[in-house]
């Protein structure tokens, strides 16, 4: 993948020259009412190239950023979650082992009554 950034880099970068050595002409360039400046053609497009590929990095960093707040989010409620589970494995264990020592007791026995004994 690197090579083929490389020469689409390079590509961009050769055409940009020979654009720069064809257009040397200048020309007016109106930033905003009463503000004018004279560059050659060439200049003007390096620069407004220049911005493009900044504000498309920003753009990046941006998306990059809002995708790993996302990840974060998503790994502390994993997190969270396998706590939860942790715990609940843990109350079946520790129910199981009651239900065990449960079964291990001797079964009383139901005791009859004196009155019963008498007759």
């Amino acid at each position: 993948m690197k090579p083929i950034n490389f020469l689409l880099i390079f590509l961009v970068c050769l055409a940009l020259v020979i654009f720069a050595l064809e257009n040397t002409q200048t020309t007016t360039i109106k930033l905003i009412e009463g503000i004018e400046l004279e560059a050659p053609l060439s200049v003007e497009l390096v620069v407004a190239t220049g911005l493009g590929a900044v504000l498309a990095w920003l753009f990046s960093l941006w998306s990059r950023m809002q995708h790993t707040i996302g990840n974060f989010r998503q790994m502390r409620e994993i997190h969270s979650r396998n706590k939860r589970i942790q715990e609940l494995q843990e109350d079946v264990e520790r129910y199981e082992e009651e239900l065990k020592q449960r079964d291990s007791l001797p079964v009383a026995k139901p005791v009859e009554s004196t009155e019963a004994n008498a007759s």
